[in-house]
């Protein structure tokens, strides 16, 4: 088995949240061999995405600064995991914005960001404060189509419980299911 790179993107508005305790703890559970870098979309604002495109099409060329640095870290990841609180039943506004840059991506000159990213794995960790993960569907079909239309695999979306900081290390189930997340798909993807 080629050796993974999880690639962490966490979009909160919060810093050290319950959405990043979570992804943290499964991070610490990757399976052994496995690489991982963790950004923070605070670290890395992006501005609201305007389409390229005009009449004839036009592409882009590779980006330079923030942008830069997210589409190049992207393309490092062979599971990429996107960390964001729910907020309104769906993912946070920065983590929207990294997610519409992926439009941008697609129309690159040579970059093939569609057919790169095709086979790697899109994963979710989301903290929402209902003890109802169904609250989180729309979150995860957002991801979930997002990668079908990627051609990646889905990995499937982890969820807690918490509102204020810290809440969520008292969510036993959700620690629990951490320990397992990412080394119980890489079996079935082998």
């Amino acid at each position: 088995m080629t050796n993974r790179h999880f690639v962490f993107i966490e979009g909160s508005s919060r810093r050290d949240g319950n959405s990043a305790a979570l992804a943290s703890k499964a991070r610490e559970h990757l399976p052994e061999g496995a690489t991982s870098e963790w950004l923070n979309l605070a670290d890395l604002p992006l501005a609201d995405f305007e389409d390229p495109r005009g009449p004839e099409g036009a592409s882009q060329v590779y980006p330079d600064g923030n942008e830069g640095v997210l589409l190049a870290a992207t393309l490092r990841a062979t599971d990429l995991v996107l960390v964001s609180p729910l907020y309104w039943y769906t993912v946070s506004a920065p983590m929207k914005r990294y997610l519409d840059y992926w439009s941008g991506w697609l129309n690159i000159t040579g970059l093939r960001f569609r057919r790169q990213m095709a086979g790697r794995t899109l994963w979710g960790v989301t903290v929402g404060h209902a003890d109802d993960p169904g609250q989180a569907d729309g979150l995860a079909t957002s991801l979930k189509f997002s990668a079908d239309y990627m051609a990646m695999r889905w990995g499937g979306l982890l969820y807690g419980i918490g509102d204020r900081p810290g809440d969520v290390l008292r969510d036993t189930a959700a620690l629990r299911a951490a320990e397992t997340w990412f080394s119980a798909a890489l079996v079935g993807a082998e």
